[in-house]
C-alpha cells in the first residue's frame, strides 16, 4: 500500500510541483494551503508523514506542529518542517516537536531520502 503524505505551503507552484513528483515517486500524496486545511486533512486521511511549512496563513506550521502532536491519534505523525525563511529552522523544529527539517529549495532526492528516514523510523 502506498506510503501518504501530506504537504502544506501556500506557494501553490511549489506545492502542486512537489506533489507531482511525489506521486510519481510512488507516494500518494495530497496538500494543503494553510494551517487549518492542513488539521483538518491530517484528522481526515491519517498521513503517513508531514511535510509543513513554516510560514502559512491562517496558522503557522510550527503552531499546526503543536497541535498535531498533542493529538492521540496523530501525534506519533512524523512532521518535517520546511522554510525559505532566514530564522532558525533547526530551533523551530526543535521547539514544536517536528522530527526534522528541511531548508527551502530542497531537490526531489533530497526531500525522498529524507521522507524514508522518517518513515523507515515509524516503524521500528
Amino acid at each position: 500500500m502506498k506510503k501518504k503524505i501530506l504537504m502544506v505551503d501556500d506557494e501553490k507552484d511549489l506545492l502542486e510541483l512537489t506533489l507531482m513528483r511525489l506521486n510519481k515517486t510512488g507516494y500518494e500524496a495530497f496538500g494543503a494551503v494553510d494551517g487549518q486545511e492542513a488539521l483538518d486533512l491530517a484528522r481526515q486521511r491519517m498521513p503517513d508523514l508531514i511535510l509543513l511549512d513554516v510560514v502559512l496563513p491562517k496558522m503557522s506550521g510550527d503552531e499546526v506542529t503543536k497541535i498535531l502532536k498533542k493529538d492521540e491519534n496523530l501525534k506519533r505523525i512524523p512532521i518535517i518542517l520546511i522554510s525559505a525563511a532566514v530564522e532558525p529552522l533547526e530551533e523551530k523544529a526543535q521547539k514544536s516537536g517536528a522530527n526534522g527539517y528541511l531548508p527551502k529549495p530542497f531537490e526531489t532526492e533530497e526531500l525522498c531520502d529524507m521522507i524514508e528516514k522518517h518513515l523507515a523510523a515509524r516503524t521500528r
